[in-house]
């Protein structure tokens, strides 16, 4: 880490994926709006005309270089600090764990542990199969085709953080299959699974039956990811 803290790595992997992308606009709008941050406030932040920052991100400029990237970078971490800093922390959480914040987007963990009902409401979930316990102590979100595709069994494991009693949200589902088979070969299994970006009548039609095999909760979602996000915050 040479003493870096998670503002400085962040700054660095944001504008090496810029400078670096086939289409820095496009990657430039991709962190800005992960950020929650508008192309207005972004444009203020910097003194200049959002047309600028409209211009960049559409490809209408020539690709912004490294030192306009880097006043691009420090904007967006600056409003968030001035936001309270969420997001630098919740990339400072995934990148200290070891994972890439492509495939894991927020590992966390609660002072206390939460009702697991109170954490479905939150992110507007449908419990399809009840579990054995019914509190979390935190949660881990993960792009389920990076997940499956990239870790090995024992990187998937440490998806827990420090205990399985936690709810795992897989982004990215179509059916939940691979989810389901995949949560089969790790042991133990979480306290809770959520299945983001698919409705009940789309579910595969054995992960319900293979939760309850397991003794975990199983439930979905269709919530934007970013007020997935947004709302998981308030849990802490």
């Amino acid at each position: 880490m040479g003493g870096r803290g998670p503002k400085q790595e962040l700054a660095e992997k944001i504008a090496g994926e810029i400078t670096l992308s086939d289409d820095p606009g496009a990657t430039l709008r991709k962190w800005r709006t992960d950020f929650g941050v508008s192309q207005t406030d972004l444009a203020n932040e910097l003194e200049v005309s959002s047309s600028v920052i409209s211009d960049y991100e559409s490809g209408r400029r020539e690709s912004p270089g490294i030192g306009v990237i880097g006043r691009l970078v420090e904007g967006l971490l600056t409003i968030d600090e001035r936001r309270g800093g969420d997001r630098i922390r919740q990339y400072g959480r995934v990148l200290s764990a070891g994972f890439e914040s492509d495939v894991v987007y927020d590992l966390r963990e609660y002072a206390t542990s939460k009702p697991l009902i109170q954490l479905y409401d939150e992110i507007g979930a449908t419990e399809v199969a009840v579990g054995n316990t019914d509190r979390v102590s935190g949660h881990t979100v993960i792009d389920s085709i990076g997940a499956i595709t990239r870790l090995s069994s024992e990187e998937f494991f440490r998806l827990y953080g420090q205990s399985t009693n936690r709810v795992l949200v897989f982004t990215g589902v179509t059916r939940g299959e691979a989810v389901a088979v995949a949560l089969r070969v790790v042991n133990p299994t979480p306290n809770a699974v959520v299945l983001h970006g698919i409705e009940e009548d789309d579910l595969w039609e054995h992960a319900a039956d293979l939760a309850r095999i397991d003794g975990y909760s199983l439930a979905v979602t269709t919530e934007p990811l970013e007020d997935v996000l947004d709302h998981l915050v308030t849990l802490e």
